[in-house]
């Protein structure tokens, strides 16, 4: 499997990959859990675990370009959000293209994003959210409302809400909500390939 996984990131980039076989095939063992009954559940979540594990790795160890000088892109997941997996793809995504980025991953604090804007200054913060318990409107808005920079010229990154937890979820002014993968990174100014 890691190998194979590997493989089509290598020949056909990350977000085609991510797309085109890693989503496809976790959404396919996310049904055959659904559908199961109890006794046959268990293999079907240890299905889901082995794969999400080598598509992490395979994403996380994709062909990277050097990264290029720049304000970063911040990637994080909402308080309470352990789904990593999309971040994973951005992030992998964002290395193929060179673009500096900090990795924050699952859970993130809300004081601890804004805190790393006000010291980073990045050029964007991407927050997701899998599940509505997590898409947390007052979080996005503190992100929004953090900048960086000396007092006069202040800037405020773009901010970016991602995933299916923040469908009903009123954004703050300025906020963008990418559609996908390939809308995420036309909003960050990157190719898709």
């Amino acid at each position: 499997m890691e190998a194979l996984l590997a493989g089509a990131v290598a020949r056909y980039g990350p977000a085609d990959t991510w797309e085109q076989l890693m989503v496809p095939a976790l959404r396919a063992i996310g049904r055959r859990w659904a559908a199961a009954d109890d006794l046959t559940s268990d293999r079907y979540i240890e299905a889901e675990h082995l794969l999400s594990w080598h598509v992490s790795t395979a994403l996380r160890r994709a062909p990277a370009r050097p990264v290029a000088e720049g304000r970063p892109v911040l990637l994080g997941c909402a308080p309470g959000e352990q789904h990593t997996l999309p971040l994973e793809a951005l992030a992998a995504a964002l290395t193929a293209h060179g673009m500096p980025l900090r990795m924050f991953g699952a859970a993130v604090p809300a004081g601890t994003l804004a805190s790393a804007v006000r010291r980073t200054g990045p050029r964007a913060v991407v927050l997701w959210s899998q599940t509505r318990p997590t898409a947390d409107r007052t979080v996005a808005a503190l992100v929004r409302a953090s900048v960086w920079g000396i007092r006069g010229a202040r800037v405020a990154p773009t901010l970016l809400i991602a995933g299916p937890g923040w469908a009903r979820v009123r954004l703050p002014e300025g906020a963008h909500r990418p559609a996908g993968l390939r809308e995420a990174l036309a909003l960050l100014g990157v190719p898709a390939r």
